[in-house]
């Protein structure tokens, strides 16, 4: 079985019950442009229109189709994660999402990872929780759980991270669009590597917090490579070294699980050798147009064993999301 490890969806029937269930929601404004749709959380500034791939589900089912890709493993989309909201709001918000998402598990070729408000340790754990009854293996999350300069470790959200590990649940730790840093605003940077220094950020802090061995139980990806953290792992160990009371990075870098989307088979054979076959796995990032469109190429080119290739084209995948 060929399993992408990561995409993301955001069904039509989504969009249909936020635009219904408006009034239930006071905190986010709905803006609509021409036929699409764009959300304003609590004041903040508006996120960019959902884009028509996003939620063209017929579309992306063909792309499989033309790929070889047998399931697609789908979170939602990160701005539309509502982590502005208050926390009830939050976590109504997140039920709502919870609910398309699994609706679209029906279709035999998604499989989606649930959405939770992550503004709130305690009521994030409690949507996990009731998430993984209902069937989904784990969760997507953003790296800003409060907005620019919040952090994934910070104490009060303990709860969610033990109730993770309680589960054993997929804790996919996803780049925020705006991490506040401007100079990325120019030559397409964000994408380029905006991404990649936000979620280094918040993945080093951590596995030097010891989030990483602490909560061992729960399976921890971190897209594109371990979003540069193999290269640093060098500069990361002799920082421990010679500051007092932080966690061993060597330890908590072999325990995440990544992706192949690096667009460069150099890096996946690097990748590989830092953190070994078995904790990587195929990804596309569709619909985005910074992700790859032929997500099995770069495996083949990359000069991987036969039996490497199986383990990431869908070996490694269809054990860590629970698939039959």
């Amino acid at each position: 079985m060929i399993i992408d490890s990561h995409a993301h969806l955001v069904p039509q029937d989504l969009l249909t019950a936020i635009r219904a269930d408006a009034k239930h929601f006071p905190s986010v404004r709905l803006i609509e442009d021409g036929g699409s749709l764009a959300f304003g959380f609590a004041g903040a500034k508006p996120t960019r229109p959902v884009s028509k791939p996003l939620s063209d589900m017929a579309a992306r089912t063909a792309w499989m189709d033309k790929q070889g890709i047998d399931r697609q493993v789908v979170g939602g989309w990160v701005d539309m994660f509502g982590y502005e909201l208050p926390a009830g709001e939050g976590e109504a918000w997140s039920g709502l999402i919870n609910t398309a998402l699994l609706a679209a598990k029906t279709t035999g070729r998604f499989v989606p990872l649930a959405t939770v408000p992550m503004q709130d340790g305690n009521r994030a754990a409690a949507v996990l929780k009731a998430a993984v009854a209902a069937g989904f293996p784990g969760v997507m999350i953003g790296t800003l759980p409060r907005g620019i300069g919040s952090v994934l470790d910070a104490p009060d959200l303990d709860p969610f991270w033990a109730a993770a590990d309680g589960l054993g649940a997929v804790v996919h730790i996803h780049p925020s669009f705006d991490a506040g840093d401007v100079r990325v605003n120019a030559f397409g940077l964000q994408n380029a590597v905006g991404r990649i220094s936000d979620a280094i950020v918040a993945v080093a802090r951590l596995l030097y917090s010891g989030h990483v061995t602490r909560y061992a139980n729960a399976k921890f990806v971190v897209s594109m490579g371990a979003a540069g953290l193999p290269f640093v792992l060098g500069r990361m160990k002799r920082n421990q070294q010679i500051t007092p009371g932080i966690s061993d990075p060597v330890d908590s870098l072999g325990r995440l699980y990544t992706d192949t989307i690096l667009h460069d088979p150099r890096v996946l054979r690097f990748v590989i050798t830092m953190m070994g076959a078995d904790r990587i796995m195929l990804g596309s990032d569709m619909p985005f147009p910074i992700g790859d469109a032929e997500p099995m190429k770069i495996v083949a080119d990359a000069g991987v064993t036969a039996e490497q290739a199986a383990s990431i084209n869908g070996g490694l995948a269809a054990r860590l999301f629970r698939l039959g």
